[in-house]
């Protein structure tokens, strides 16, 4: 039996047409921790959804900047929930998607807070979920600075070295990507989660503080015969990296170096070990050189840390 029942019945979804509250009772999560001008812009771009049937949730991981002052004076209808301290992204979000499936939640829509969205955006993830039966849906994820050209559009997997492929990050959008499509890899920018998936596989892995989460589940969810899918009419517009400081700051490089250690020590076996071990060394070398050549000494260090403390941690 499901840990999280529901208080009432609800009907077959996909046969069902007529009023918005027909449609799935999505709950837009989004997590915060002292960004609070980011996230009163992600939820202004919330507001404008065109999906009615949804509730917003942010769940705060301690902050202490007035983000929960601020959102309840500007946005009274978002429903918060405090956490105590900062309990990391995966941690943090597990705590809003216990209270969504509490409450009766058709989908669970994890959104960073440091990105804006499309008007159209949740319709089309709705959709592309109910059309293919998803497990897991993602939208076309674009950098904020510059609206055009593509930060993610997921991905598939190199069945040796478990390593993302095709997210095409960095190329202009020139309309090459514009069809509804299988992904094995998702990012955990802005993903649409399917009540069954979370249900069967579960939430997402608290020993991952930030970053790998992402990763870590959509292996889950294949394995258990979920399918991903992209729904490239659905944007969302990113600012990368804010929470962590920033694309290369020592926090950024210290989680990325500790989690991906524990990814790959969860997933990767037998053989793949001699091709993982001597690419992920390679990998490591080439980003510590990197970091030095442009001179980010304090970051490389902080990337050394986070492979040891991650290596110790499986010691």
């Amino acid at each position: 039996m499901s840990k999280f029942p529901r208080q009432d019945s609800t009907a077959n979804y996909k046969q069902q047409v007529g009023s918005e509250l027909t449609k799935p009772l999505v709950y837009v999560i989004v997590l915060n921790w002292n960004r609070k001008e980011d996230t009163l812009a992600c939820l202004a771009s919330l507001q404008a959804l065109d999906y009615k049937n949804k509730r917003l949730l942010l769940v705060d991981n301690g902050s202490v900047d007035g983000t929960i002052q601020a959102v309840a004076r500007q946005y009274p209808e978002v429903e918060i929930l405090r956490n105590e301290k900062n309990l990391g992204f995966a941690a943090g979000n597990n705590v809003g998607i216990r209270y969504a499936l509490a409450h009766n939640a058709d989908y669970v829509f994890l959104l960073n807070n440091d990105t804006e969205i499309a008007p159209t955006a949740l319709s089309l993830l709705v959709e592309t979920a109910l059309k293919h039966n998803a497990g897991i849906v993602i939208p076309k994820i674009y950098y904020h600075a510059d609206p055009q050209r593509i930060w993610s559009i997921g991905g598939m997997r190199n069945r040796w070295t478990l390593e993302m492929t095709q997210n095409k990050r960095g190329q202009r959008d020139i309309g090459l990507w514009e069809q509804e499509q299988k992904r094995e890899h998702v990012v955990g920018c802005a993903m649409l989660l399917s009540r069954e998936l979370l249900t069967t596989v579960g939430l997402l892995d608290e020993r991952f503080f930030m970053y790998y989460e992402d990763s870590d589940l959509s292996l889950r969810a294949q394995k258990a015969g979920f399918s991903l899918y992209l729904s490239p009419q659905a944007h969302v517009w990113h600012k990368v990296a804010v929470s962590s400081g920033g694309s290369d700051s020592p926090n950024e490089r210290y989680w990325m170096a500790r989690s991906s250690v524990r990814y790959f020590r969860k997933h990767v076996r037998g053989a793949q070990w001699f091709i993982v071990i001597p690419y992920r060394t390679g990998s490591a070398v080439k980003t510590l050189f990197r970091l030095l050549i442009q001179g980010k000494k304090t970051s490389a260090q902080a990337y050394l840390r986070g492979l040891r403390d991650g290596i110790r941690q499986h010691l």
